[in-house]
């Protein structure tokens, strides 16, 4: 069961960044943060979702937002993974999966049979006070980004969404 709840401060946390500085919450307040959970660096779903974000990534800084890909690889795996992809956001390392399980998006898995302990493909925007405001789950890479993207606007103006 998740700690989170919408409308309410989130724990300060930190993890390892591309870019070779560590990355917390607590710093990036005063803007926006898109933070999502992705499975894996180079994967077809993963690598859609982030050229998503990253095609988005001007719009979304003019709305005074951030976005931050979280997943359990490693360091140097999300170096390269960014690189290759362009991203112009960072990548997080959650090698202990810490903030998966804060976020609760650890869940079973099944591939050909077998069951596994994945990262569900999740989106949570925090405010710029550092509360969470929307959530996604089981998400659908199509169309997501522009999704997420109209949320922050309708926070940026007011709207409850």
């Amino acid at each position: 069961m998740s700690a989170l709840a919408t409308g309410k401060p989130l724990t300060d946390f930190s993890l390892p960044a591309t870019g070779g500085k560590p990355w917390s919450l607590a710093s990036q307040r005063g803007r926006n943060v898109v933070l999502y959970f992705y499975p894996r660096d180079n994967t077809p779903g993963c690598t859609r979702e982030g050229e998503a974000f990253r095609d988005l990534h001007v719009a979304f800084r003019k709305a005074n937002t951030i976005i931050a890909g979280i997943s359990p690889d490693s360091l140097d795996s999300h170096e390269k993974f960014k690189k290759k992809m362009r991203f112009p956001f960072e990548l997080l390392s959650d090698e202990e999966r810490q903030i998966c399980k804060l976020f609760d998006v650890i869940r079973e898995k099944s591939l050909y049979g077998r069951k596994f302990l994945g990262v569900e493909r999740s989106t949570f925007l925090i405010d710029s006070a550092g509360k969470l405001q929307r959530e996604w789950r089981k998400v659908k890479v199509d169309g997501h980004a522009a999704q997420v993207l109209e949320a922050v606007r309708s926070l940026s103006a007011g709207i409850p969404s």
